[in-house]
């Protein structure tokens, strides 16, 4: 399984602009970009909460559990681990 990091839906749900974002949560824009884009191999859980924090979501806003090989996402479920 794969993880899709789907921070670009929520920036545009809630209409925030990445150089916002950035600056708020205290990294910089290339940082960002690469991060919405899953270009990243790992993320800080410190930045992962600011995230969060700056966005009013959970991990599970940002990220989403996928079936290996799923580019989009699709039937990714809720991520929860139940019944694993």
């Amino acid at each position: 399984m794969g993880i899709v990091v789907r921070l670009d839906r929520v920036m545009a749900d809630r209409k925030v602009r990445g150089k916002d974002l950035a600056e708020q949560v205290g990294i910089g824009q290339v940082m960002l970009s690469r991060i919405k884009r899953g270009h990243v191999r790992e993320v800080r859980l410190a930045t992962l909460a600011a995230l969060c924090d700056a966005l009013s979501c959970g991990p599970g806003g940002i990220l989403e559990l996928a079936p290996e090989g799923a580019q989009d996402g699709t039937g990714a479920g809720d991520g929860s681990c139940a019944g694993r």
